[in-house]
């Protein structure tokens, strides 16, 4: 049984039983009363109730205390593992994908079983998940030997969901964007620069018949040059920014793979570390290098990711930043505002989530439009075309008002 929308109509029966699993045990004698004093749940239902009582209902034991069924609930979840395990398995059974995704760190929050995550028996029975993999980074030092093959598999199921997602998309928004800023003189009507061919072959044109006649034609090349541009990818680590952190880190590996580009990934809080080694071999090892939580200090990152701007024009700067700076904001800006005036592209990305528009420090959001560095809240699946974009020069901030699904702050 799932919950679920129904075209038809809903019997009374049935409205009964839904407004039984919503309100809980405390409600059964009242509404049994509407329904003639019959039972409100069958057995299947019984257990569903069990399964949300144990997070949602404060009046009972729950069923992972060890409670019988119909009994008091007053004891929260207690600490058996095994329990725990078969209460996972039961919403799985009971509740689509994304309804197990919020019981779960429902569970996780409301009633203190983050220490139970490190039982392998619990972790097998996990749904992988960005908010998961997030619970397990945060705690990582914690993490015993013996669970650790465990969580390492769930965090490589969510980087794989990831990767499988976006991979292509990036690889070839970065091979169109690069293609098309070079030229070869081998001809190929597919590759013609159409623009540039008749730009450059103007002074050619003949009056009397009406005509352009080239003189030289000009084509896209196909082939890849390597490192033809620097992205940085700077990416603040602290505890509200774990899905843009996730999702920043395994885009900065699939960057890192592509030979035309010199990728740097930089995480910071108060401190600054650079993986950009880690990203170029293992994303999942990359995560566990990462330590959510703790200050801010925008200004500090920016300082350090300077020195890798080696050619402004041909650099892409992504500051992944809610923007709530600990350290030094007027700082911060003034590097920001250098960067973009030597030519560098910039953005910041307030989030890169799909879970809606995030907080954020809008007054230095503004501020950083106003140079020309535009902020977005911004959709994993759509990072590629604004990647794509920078790389061809064009008008970020045109780009994302384009883009539908692209939240931008002026």
């Amino acid at each position: 049984m799932t919950i679920q929308e129904r075209q038809e109509p809903m019997e009374p029966a049935e409205r009964l039983k839904r407004w039984r699993l919503i309100l809980g045990e405390a409600a059964e004698e009242k509404l049994s009363a509407f329904g003639g004093g019959a039972g409100l749940l069958d057995e299947e239902a019984r257990m569903m109730d069990e399964a949300l009582a144990a997070i949602y209902d404060e009046t009972g034991d729950g069923a992972l205390s060890g409670a019988s069924p119909g009994g008091s609930r007053k004891a929260g979840l207690g600490a058996s593992s095994p329990k725990l395990a078969k209460w996972l398995g039961d919403i799985r059974s009971f509740f689509p994908s994304d309804i197990v995704s919020i019981i779960q760190a429902d569970a996780i929050e409301r009633k203190g079983l983050k220490q139970l995550l490190f039982e392998p028996e619990m972790l097998e029975q996990v749904k992988p998940d960005i908010q998961m993999v997030a619970t397990l980074m945060a705690l990582r030092g914690k993490i015993p030997e013996k669970t650790k093959d465990t969580a390492r598999q769930l965090v490589k199921a969510v980087v794989d969901e990831i990767m499988k997602r976006m991979e292509e998309d990036i690889r070839r928004a970065v091979t169109g964007a690069l293609n098309r800023r070079r030229h070869s003189p081998l001809p190929s009507l597919s590759g013609m620069d159409w623009k540039r061919t008749i730009a450059k072959n103007l002074k050619h044109y003949d009056e009397q018949s009406k005509r352009l006649i080239p003189e030289r034609f000009y084509f896209f090349d196909r082939a890849r040059r390597s490192k033809e541009w620097t992205v940085i990818l700077d990416i603040d680590q602290s505890g509200s920014m774990a899905d843009s952190v996730i999702y920043a880190s395994v885009i900065g590996s699939v960057l890192a793979s592509l030979p035309a580009l010199e990728t740097r990934v930089v995480v910071f809080d108060t401190e600054v570390v650079d993986l950009s080694e880690q990203c170029a071999q293992d994303p999942v090892d990359m995560l566990f290098g990462i330590q959510l939580g703790g200050g801010t200090d925008i200004n500090k990152s920016v300082a350090y990711c300077e020195p890798f701007i080696k050619e402004p024009q041909k650099t892409l700067f992504i500051l992944i930043s809610d923007l709530y700076e600990g350290g030094n904001v007027s700082a911060f800006l003034r590097r920001m505002e250098e960067m973009r005036a030597a030519g560098v592209q910039a953005m910041c990305l307030l989030a890169l989530s799909d879970r809606g528009v995030p907080s954020y420090d809008e007054g230095n959001a503004k501020k950083l439009a106003r140079m020309g560095i535009p902020c977005f809240g911004c959709s994993p699946d759509r990072l590629p075309e604004l990647i794509e974009g920078a790389l061809k020069g064009q008008n970020l901030q045109a780009l994302a008002d384009k883009l539908g699904s692209v939240k931008s702050y002026q």
